[in-house]
């Protein structure tokens, strides 16, 4: 019985249909097919069957040739690209011909991941452009700068924050290397210049509008950045440290005349001399007087050669030596056919319109109002960013960060490139000069309460000389944007006044005379701690009580040159008590410096050149020589030790010897006031030894002159001084002419300089 039922059941299950329960899916029948499958697939990324290769190809430690690493720059695994850039520099190490024959494949393929969304492969990137630049020359590279700047500028727009201060990093590699190609067309608005979008991307990321509203200049500040992101501290500064570098490019780029310093072409240290253009009534007047000490002798850098920016007369052309005229003339021989009437039209009416708009003074410089409206849209980031850091920069109670520190420093370098260029050109409008001037006078007023920028942290044995060097620098900096506003004042009085508008209310005007006269106040009390803390540091005091103590020390090239503009400022302006001061510590500090120091020059340029400006015509400043019997005779007997000074620098100190002689040749040549018949009795007397001595018992020996090198211009300089001190003392029937004719003649016996030097004699006769 159980087995018959058993039967009927299992007959019955295959017509029944299964209950569905709750939570539970349909089953599957059980003679389903199974038609899903898997798939796998084998990657050989560094081995091609098809393909033969190249055995005698260069490769890498895992046999990666160059090929290779370029086609893995392009694979989607961020190991394998930064393992590529890795194998590149390996590669290029160990072969180096392979940079210039594969220059544009590599420049091509890396600069695709600039924006890369990986940060490792954007710091090997980084390394890697740095060692790159390094071994191509500069002509290489520019070619490729296009391409280059095209992907880092769209980075700098990119919608991460950390790909757009990467790209910063890489701007800052192109800056080192190709400077003027980064910087082009920058002031150019609209266009696609690439000076132009990487400053629209500094802009963009540091949030500061770019364009003003209605009414040009005038009108308010529009934002035009969608970066929504706050930089952190570190990020800025990198932001602001290249924007600074840009601009510092940007500016000496256009300017003729530097306030920062910069390298002459002799490798030297220049003297600026732009802060006595504002003392001339003329453009023309300022720059014949910078030319008087210019150097015009420089050692060629291939060889000891000497090459010179003039050459001698030649009386008679010869016929077979091609004869230049002194200056280019681009149209004399840039067009083979004669001028028509139509074009000399053109040039007459081309010229007349350049002139109307010279003298009306319409015509501004297109570069120094961009640098204007850059100044006002950056006013308040760099207040805000200075007003951030400033507690725990000068903090008494705590040692300032690195960050910190540094963020305070760029602030003050970008304010001094800004303001530098606008209120040194004098072509600039008065309303652009008054709003950078009270733009500067803010920023001033938030940096006085800390000046003199000191170490106010607690005291410890070891000293950060990186950090007291960031404070000097700040002083220097804050003289120098001082002395801006001085030269600036002093460049307005000359100024014809503004038209006055007619005010109804008498409140107004009463409230803006007391902040003017306010505000001259504040001016007058930053100038006087500028001045104190120029003596102190001229005799190498400390710079104020209380602080960390440290080793009187001379003070540096690069410090001297950045406080002359200030120095200047100062004893320019009205006489006083404290500019008496001034003079007394700069005069002292001309006198006792080493002629061997490197700021022995820079100190001969610029008093020299106080002594040549009583003999220029229109010279139209404050300080004179020839009124105050103490200034003159502090400028007597420094110009009676600067034979001392020419034997001391003999010929190790060129640039020196070539300055002394030059000063002393324009004063003599110039009748200076300052040179009295006792001054060149004196002169004469001095400059023998010079020249040739008389040893107790080795006899006649020629002086430090014969050190001078043989092809040396210098040593006809040198003749030239000496054929003026003879003139003047035959005129007044000096004994002391011949000693000085013998031992001029002992020294140039035997070189050609002997004929010279007679022949120059004889014609003083």
């Amino acid at each position: 019985m159980p087995k018959s039922n058993k039967k009927k059941k299992d007959k019955a299950a295959d017509f029944s249909k299964a209950k569905l329960k709750l939570g539970k899916g349909k089953q599957v029948a059980n003679n389903v097919i199974d038609t899903s499958f898997k798939a796998r697939s084998i990657a050989l990324p560094t081995q091609n069957i098809v393909t033969d290769r190249d055995a005698e190809a260069p490769t890498t430690k895992r046999r990666l040739t160059f090929d290779a690493l370029i086609a893995h720059l392009k694979h989607y695994n961020a190991s394998t690209r930064k393992d590529a850039l890795l194998g590149l520099r390996e590669l290029l190490e160990t072969h180096p011909k392979l940079v210039n024959t594969h220059l544009t494949t590599l420049v091509n393929s890396c600069v695709r991941i600039i924006s890369d969304e990986d940060v490792s492969v954007r710091k090997t990137l980084l390394s890697f452009f740095t060692w790159l630049f390094r071994q191509v020359s500069r002509e290489d590279i520019v070619p490729h700068s296009p391409v280059l700047l095209l992907f880092t500028t769209s980075a700098q727009t990119h919608i991460f924050p950390e790909i757009r201060i990467d790209a910063i990093r890489f701007l800052d590699i192109f800056l080192d290397h190709i400077p003027d190609v980064v910087t082009e067309g920058w002031a150019r608005q609209g266009g696609g210049s690439h000076g132009r979008r990487v400053l629209e991307g500094y802009l963009g990321i540091l949030n500061a509008g770019t364009s003003f509203g209605d009414g040009g200049d005038t009108g308010p500040i529009q934002a035009t950045s969608t970066a929504s992101v706050v930089l952190s501290p570190a990020s800025k500064l990198v932001v602001l440290k290249s924007l600074a570098t840009f601009l510092g490019y940007a500016v000496t780029a256009i300017s003729t005349a530097n306030h920062v310093t910069t390298e002459s072409h002799t490798g030297n240290l220049a003297t600026p001399t732009w802060y006595f253009s504002s003392s001339f009534a003329s453009t023309s007047a300022f720059d014949a007087f910078d030319a008087l000490l210019r150097p015009s002798f420089h050692p060629s850098s291939h060889s000891g050669s000497y090459q010179s920016t003039t050459r001698s007369w030649i009386p008679e052309a010869l016929e077979d030596n091609e004869e230049h005229f002194v200056g280019h003339f681009e149209f004399a021989t840039s067009h083979p056919t004669s001028w028509g009437i139509n074009e000399l039209n053109d040039v007459v009416a081309a010229v007349a319109a350049l002139s109307e708009s010279t003298q009306s003074g319409t015509a501004l410089d297109t570069h120094v109002a961009s640098v204007a409206h850059i100044a006002r849209t950056l006013q308040a980031t760099l207040v805000s960013t200075f007003l951030d850091c400033a507690p725990a920069v000068f903090s008494p109670s705590s040692t300032p960060s690195e960050t910190e520190l540094q963020l305070v420093l760029v602030v003050c370098q970008l304010c001094r490139s800004m303001y530098g260029k606008i209120l040194q050109d004098t072509s600039e409008s008065r309303s652009s000069h008054e709003t950078a001037e009270t733009d500067l006078q803010t920023m001033l007023s938030y940096l006085s309460p800390y000046f003199p920028f000191t170490i106010t942290g607690p005291f410890t044995a070891k000293r950060d000389v990186k950090m007291e060097q960031a404070f000097q620098d700040l002083n220097l900096i804050f003289c120098e944007l001082s002395s801006f506003l001085v030269l600036a004042s002093q460049g307005d009085s000359k100024r014809a006044p503004a038209p006055r508008r007619s005010n109804p209310r008498l409140t107004r005007t009463k409230r803006a005379a007391s902040t003017l006269e306010s505000a001259s106040i504040v001016r007058a009390r930053q100038i006087e701690r500028v001045n104190e803390y120029i003596v102190r540091l001229l005799r190498g005091e400390t710079s104020s009580a209380g602080v960390q103590p440290s080793i009187s020390r001379q003070i540096a090239p690069q410090a001297y040159v950045a406080l002359l503009p200030t120095i200047w400022s100062l004893l320019n302006s009205t006489t006083s008590e404290a500019a008496d001061t001034l003079f007394a510590a700069v005069m002292e500090h001309a006198v006792k410096i080493s002629s061997a120091s490197a700021v022995k020059r820079h100190t001969i340029d610029f008093v020299g050149r106080l002594v040549l400006l009583d003999r220029e015509p229109e010279y139209t400043g404050a300080f004179r020589t020839g009124q105050r019997q103490e200034t003159d005779a502090k400028l007597e007997e420094w110009m009676l030790q600067l034979p001392k000074a020419l034997w001391e620098s003999a010929g190790n100190h060129l640039a020196t010897t070539e300055t002394i002689l030059r000063l002393l040749l324009r004063a003599s040549q110039r009748r200076s006031g300052l040179l009295r018949p006792e001054t060149y009795t004196s002169l004469r007397t001095r400059c023998v030894p010079y020249f040739a001595i008389t040893h107790p018992t080795r006899g006649k020996l020629h002086g430090p002159y014969a050190k001078l090198p043989a092809n040396s211009p210098l040593r006809r300089l040198a003749l030239d001084f000496v054929v003026t001190l003879i003139d003047q003392g035959r005129r007044k029937a000096d004994d002391g002419v011949d000693e000085l004719v013998a031992a001029v003649e002992e020294a140039t016996q035997g070189t050609p300089e002997a004929e010279y030097f007679v022949g120059v004699v004889r014609s003083l006769r």
